[in-house]
């Protein structure tokens, strides 16, 4: 962690919301005037598409698991080196991954590939990464012990489940026999290298349904914000009586369900997140300021 290059850290799985965190803090950035690094946590992954897609063939081939959740297909090193360099000195390397054909016309690349390796610009304010692993924690790394705020985004697991299914089905044309499998392979990777993430963050925003996804894969549609709740458990700190009372007040439907839980409808996360997060963003850049006139 870092008082002078703090690092501001989003985790959770794909479709669980955290471009949504993503777009609330940068509309933050703006408003406060902050610089921000941004970082993909996909352009860790240790291979590209085509890459994956023989691996996984090996890794099947061999009896084994292999999934983007886990430490084989990704460089956990590289991005704790990234994270501890940024805030020892605000440098470090970054890549982006290209997703789509939008993508590749803008940097000229294949979809599915990573650019070069290439030096964050000079004179960041903070460093902000959004993806899978921004507090994972192996035998080796710590990720999370290197994040200032860090930001935990996870919908019930039935849901992430209908999200990923309808993404899948509708979207990349795969067979329902697909999605299945691809989530039992993926499942030890998960709860060894994602849900544990959720106990080290600073604040969880977790979404829950309210329709019935008993059964996944007979879900007619992703539930929308308004079938929707949102939870927000705040782990550290522990916020005080009068700041959840304050808070309650401000966001129309919300619920205290715990010391250090509130409840809200689902249309309101947005709003929330940027309630909350401007508050503590603007405490990591006063503290910068704050060690930075010390050494005038």
């Amino acid at each position: 962690m870092s008082k002078k290059y703090p690092i501001i850290a989003v985790t959770g799985s794909s479709g669980a919301g955290t471009t949504t965190v993503k777009d609330a803090l940068e509309h933050i950035f703006r408003r406060v005037g902050a610089r921000a690094a941004t970082i993909q946590g996909d352009s860790f992954h240790r291979f590209d598409r085509q890459q994956m897609k023989e691996e996984l063939e090996k890794a099947k081939t061999e009896g084994r698991n292999l999934s983007h959740f886990g430490p084989e297909a990704n460089l956990f090193e590289k991005q704790f080196e990234l994270f501890r360099r940024y805030g020892e000195s605000g440098r470090g390397e970054r890549r982006y991954y290209i997703h789509d054909e939008e993508e590749a016309a803008l940097f000229g690349q294949e979809p599915g590939t990573f650019t070069p390796w290439e030096p964050i610009p000079p004179d960041t304010d903070l460093l902000f990464y959004e993806g899978l692993h921004g507090g994972v924690v192996t035998d080796d790394i710590d990720m999370a012990k290197e994040v200032d705020l860090l930001i935990g985004v996870c919908p019930t697991i039935n849901l992430e489940w209908v999200q990923k299914i309808k993404r899948d089905m509708a979207e990349r044309g795969y067979r329902q026999e697909v999605v299945l499998e691809t989530i039992h392979r993926r499942m030890h990777d998960y709860m060894h290298y994602i849900v544990p993430q959720f106990s080290a963050t600073h604040i969880n925003f977790q979404r829950i349904p309210l329709i019935d996804t008993s059964n996944p894969f007979s879900v007619a549609n992703i539930p929308t914000a308004d079938q929707s709740l949102v939870l927000i458990h705040f782990q550290k700190p522990k916020p005080s009586i009068e700041y959840k009372l304050n808070l309650k007040g401000l966001i129309d439907g919300a619920m205290i369900t715990g010391f250090n839980t509130l409840v809200i409808p689902g249309g309101k996360m947005m709003y929330a997140m940027e309630l909350i997060l401007t508050e503590l963003v603007i405490g990591l850049l006063r503290q910068r300021a704050d060690v930075a006139t010390h050494h005038l």
